[in-house]
């Protein structure tokens, strides 16, 4: 399938379809635990905060989430408009934003849970494996256009395709490899993470910019029951991170700034995220505008505290705050 010309994503801001989904619940008096609040997370950590959202709920029954799914920029609209109490972005809020929400009287509390890896993503049969920094930023810039410009082969051209246009996946890679540059006319918009995958399956000279938790053996959990899931994470012993599936084939980056025995192509696992080996990675923040007493701080101190911890370590991302579990890793 060959993916779509790159293209913004409109998403209508509808404030009357969270307010449609409290009525379906008995109303509860609004408490750390009880009651009813509203979250918008950057829809390329979905499969972690569903998770999340799904364990508290089940903890708390009476506690309801309303969680909406849409780019960094409209989650930090939706906050700086007070039409949400908390986000869930890749950065944190800025001192301006801060002294905004104080002239609004809003008290701003903010923390990293997570350290998100950015993954690249091949078809199985790209013979591919292994690329430096350099070459990721030629393929982005559209400097290197064809495959055979990587490695000999008879792929044809490259196609980049990334979630949205508006994706903070595309203002990291854009920010972070290319110095703010604009992206190469061989990027294309799939529209979701999930079409991306379908892109890379289907093509075999497409390469797909994920995060790493779309990406990890573990994404069955994201199909547990609320109450197998909970039983997995509420208990005392640590769960261990998930491997990489082999739905797709996940490239390994060289880093610069390693020499030596450590100068190797990295894949995006835990503990190479941790000791910084895999050079592509961005942060995870929760920001919440709601006390500590109110259903909304109850959730930012469920996500921030053991047990959300261990719900993102479960997804194979980099937790905030965990217990290290060290295994031996493979290239």
């Amino acid at each position: 399938m060959k993916p779509t010309k790159l293209f913004a994503v409109a998403v209508a801001t509808v404030l009357a379809v969270a307010s449609a989904g409290c009525m379906k619940y008995e109303k509860k008096a609004n408490s750390h635990t009880t009651g009813t609040t509203t979250l918008v997370c950057d829809n390329t950590f979905e499969n972690i905060m569903a998770q999340e959202v799904d364990v508290f709920e089940y903890q708390y029954p009476e506690a309801h989430i309303l969680t909406r799914y849409a780019t960094q920029a409209e989650a930090f609209d939706s906050l700086m408009s007070l039409n949400t109490k908390t986000i869930v972005v890749s950065r944190d809020v800025s001192e301006r934003e801060r002294q905004i929400l104080k002239d609004k009287r809003r008290t701003v509390r903010s923390t990293k849970i997570a350290v998100d890896a950015v993954a690249l993503i091949v078809n199985p049969e790209n013979p591919v494996g292994k690329l430096t920094l350099k070459e990721v930023a030629d393929i982005l810039s559209g400097e290197s256009s064809d495959w055979n410009d990587i490695w000999p082969c008879d792929l044809g051209k490259i196609s980049v395709v990334f979630d949205d246009k508006s994706s903070s996946l595309v203002t990291y890679m854009r920010d972070s490899l290319l110095n703010g540059a604009p992206l190469g006319d061989n990027v294309y918009a799939q529209g979701s993470i999930p079409a991306v995958f379908k892109a890379v399956k289907e093509s075999k000279n497409a390469i797909g910019v994920v995060g790493v938790s779309w990406i990890t053996t573990d994404m069955a959990s994201a199909d547990m029951s609320k109450e197998d899931l909970a039983a997995e994470v509420l208990g005392e012993e640590p769960v261990e991170g998930a491997t990489l599936t082999d739905e797709v084939k996940v490239l390994a980056l060289y880093n610069d700034k390693l020499s030596g025995d450590e100068a190797r192509a990295y894949k995006p696992y835990q503990q190479y995220i941790f000791d910084g080996k895999y050079p592509l990675f961005r942060q995870m923040y929760m920001i919440t505008t709601g006390a500590s007493g109110s259903l909304a701080g109850g959730f930012y101190s469920f996500v921030t505290g053991n047990i959300g911890q261990k719900i993102i370590a479960k997804t194979g991302i980099l937790p905030a705050r965990m217990q290290r579990i060290q295994v031996e890793l493979g290239e």
